[in-house]
């Protein structure tokens, strides 16, 4: 077997797929998930479950599998539920990252890939966002991803413990939770297929690059594998670089959903930006890595994905 490689909410929409894409690279997976937002049957065949909260004790995880790296996906996902309750979106996002940093530095990991977010650029002047960037989260979610960042930069200076962290941009593809506040795209396609009316928000014009789940897990892997010595800023866009409206969003998923319904319009929400689009270039260089999969194709593939699970 390869490294070994503890996935945390790898049960989740993209954990699930990061594991699939490190079992077909030959390493040896566990899955730290306490399925809140995946069933233990999205856990692929040849990963190890356990079946643990981030915000309560994980020692027995990592003293049974013993992690040579670790990939951190899980947290609280919605910049919505975020404002609503910043106090638990912190515990989660924060205190539980904390945890699992901890965790880490304490049995000898060598590496933590950190799942991060657009969400920490908050409002800017500038059409795409790129790292170097000073960051001005919107929302209390975006401050928490925000914050892990600085979290393990710290972990780095004391104990040398190695991190990366993707800001992933609007993740799309099978298997994302259709009834949640966050994805906006399995949303939609879920009603459609329903015969329901989606509702969108802030007149729909607000733009988001869109990143197709198997790119995502691919990028995650890789990170896995390069040279980080030297890098002392390790944060990457993960993305398309390209922006698309909620509008026309909506339009593909009618078109793949066979539907002629319009959607319902509603209201500006708190800690919504009109605009986040990444610049990738520093992720392509750094891991030889590019999108593969165009919007349409990803689109017809997640509606398909819904069709079938009707």
């Amino acid at each position: 077997m390869g490294r070994k490689i503890l996935v945390t909410g790898g049960a989740g929409f993209i954990g699930s797929h990061v594991t699939e894409e490190l079992l077909g690279r030959g390493y040896e997976v566990a899955v730290l998930d306490n399925l809140s937002g995946g069933g233990a049957d999205q856990v692929p065949a040849g990963a190890r479950l356990y079946e643990l909260d981030i915000t309560e004790s994980v020692e027995s995880a990592f003293e049974e599998f013993s992690p040579d790296d670790v990939i951190h996906l899980a947290a609280q996902v919605s910049v919505a539920v975020s404002m609503q309750d910043p106090e638990m979106d912190a515990r989660i996002n924060v205190l539980g990252s904390l945890n699992i940093i901890g965790a880490a530095r304490r049995h000898g990991v060598r590496r933590i890939v950190y799942a991060s977010s657009a969400a920490c650029y908050g409002v800017q002047d500038r059409d795409v966002l790129s790292e170097e960037m000073r960051c001005v989260p919107a929302s209390f979610y975006g401050a928490s991803k925000y914050a892990v960042e600085h979290c393990l930069l710290s972990a780095r200076e004391d104990s040398g413990l190695e991190w990366a962290a993707l800001r992933f941009a609007n993740v799309y593809g099978p298997r994302q939770d259709p009834h949640g506040e966050a994805g906006v795209v399995a949303i939609f396609a879920r009603l459609l297929l329903d015969g329901g009316q989606p509702k969108i928000f802030g007149g729909g014009e607000l733009k988001r690059d869109y990143i197709f789940v198997e790119d995502v897990a691919r990028a995650v892997a890789l990170m896995l594998e390069v040279e980080l010595d030297g890098c002392e800023d390790p944060i990457f866009n993960c993305s398309t670089a390209l922006g698309t409206t909620t509008n026309q969003i909506y339009e593909l998923l009618k078109v793949a959903c066979s539907s002629g319904v319009d959607a319902l319009a509603g209201p500006w929400r708190p800690g919504d930006v009109q605009s986040l689009i990444l610049n990738n270039t520093r992720l392509k260089r750094l891991l030889d890595w590019a999108p593969r999969v165009p919007l349409e194709e990803g689109i017809g593939r997640t509606a398909e994905y819904f069709r079938d699970a009707t």
